[in-house]
């Protein structure tokens, strides 16, 4: 009764299983048919990992993968997959299986049921790696755990992404003056579970006429340390170059570092660069799609400032797709061409 106050409890649930993976604590997922009980691979080590198969015990705990790692290992995935690993549960075969560019590792696999391809989507909303150990568990067992364990339910992970772009709130905002003499207004957003993005207002746009915006992903090493390994840095410079000159406009700075990936696991997708991969094969290579952004908070975002008659500055044409998809007028593009390094 009480828990109403505070949203839809499947709603609740998820939010707290996203922060008990962040905490490294496994959760249940419970599907229609079946109820699992998971843990993230990502930071796990030799002593959680024992505790966790004495947990799942009398089951061995298999490893759930996303699409995109399937395919990595050579299997026919259209969706979400199950290992069972052959021989003894150890961290080595864990790590290969999850994230080496090749693995020597045998096992058997079977698509994934919704509960399992849920715990996916959780991993990646809380930016870990997307790969699980997972066994099956009697929700009466699960009641005697002490704390309890937090159950989530699979399908309020499916919409849960979309709902949480519609609980933005506007939480403070003011004038910050920028080098070079520009005007700036700072305007924060959250959402419900703490995420926040900001709109840069710059100069003075006239919101009855097309605005120049750039939406931008937050970029901690080009943005403010000047990597080389992107243009990051440069555009949004560029950017804020022509929304001056153009008298106004919107930087949409977004907190979808490394492609939605987070910034632990951008890091990991440099290394795999290191070893000769590019961008795209890097990101698959750890499981994720060549790019996990959502453009849907940038779209509310517009909407709440009134700004619904854009034109984009970017060279990317999913975020057009995107924002014109959810009700954004798009009146033209302008490119966004920054100088070449190796």
């Amino acid at each position: 009764m009480v828990s109403g106050l505070f949203g839809a409890p499947e709603r609740i649930t998820v939010e707290r299983g996203l922060a008990e993976f962040r905490g490294g604590r496994p959760v249940i997922v419970a599907g229609a048919a079946e109820a699992l009980i998971a843990l993230p691979v990502d930071g796990i080590d030799a002593g959680r990992l024992a505790s966790f198969a004495r947990v799942c015990g009398p089951h061995t705990p298999r490893l759930i993968i996303s699409t995109r790692r399937a395919r990595t290992l050579g299997l026919e995935a259209s969706g979400p997959m199950t290992l069972t690993i052959g021989g003894e549960l150890d961290l080595g075969a864990i790590r290969s299986l999850v994230a080496d560019r090749e693995t020597q590792q045998k096992f058997e696999a079977v698509h994934a049921a919704p509960a399992a391809t849920a715990c996916i989507k959780l991993a990646k909303m809380a930016h870990l790696l997307p790969a699980l150990l997972a066994a099956d568990i009697d929700p009466a067992i699960a009641a005697r755990f002490d704390p309890p364990l937090v159950t989530v339910d699979a399908a309020a992970v499916a919409s849960f992404r979309s709902d949480t772009v519609q609980s933005l709130t506007i939480v403070g905002e003011a004038r910050v003056p920028l080098a070079g003499g520009l005007s700036a207004r700072f305007i924060v957003f959250r959402d419900a579970i703490g995420g926040g993005s900001v709109a840069i207002i710059v100069g003075a746009p006239d919101f009855s006429r097309p605005v120049p915006v750039r939406l931008h992903s937050a970029c901690l090493t080009g943005d403010v340390f000047g990597s080389r390994r992107c243009d990051c840095g440069d555009q949004l410079k560029l950017a804020l170059a022509h929304l001056d000159a153009a008298g106004g406009g919107v930087i949409l700075y977004l907190e979808q570092e490394g492609r939605g990936l987070g910034l632990a696991n951008k890091m990991r997708a440099y290394e795999l660069q290191d070893a000769g991969l590019d961008t795209v094969d890097a990101n698959t290579t750890l499981g994720f799609n060549d790019d996990e952004r959502d453009y849907g908070v940038a779209a509310r975002m517009l909407e709440m400032l009134e700004c619904t008659r854009i034109t984009l500055l970017t060279n990317n044409p999913a975020k057009l797709d995107a924002l014109a998809g959810a009700g954004i007028e798009i009146s033209g593009r302008m490119p966004l061409h920054t100088p070449i390094n190796a």
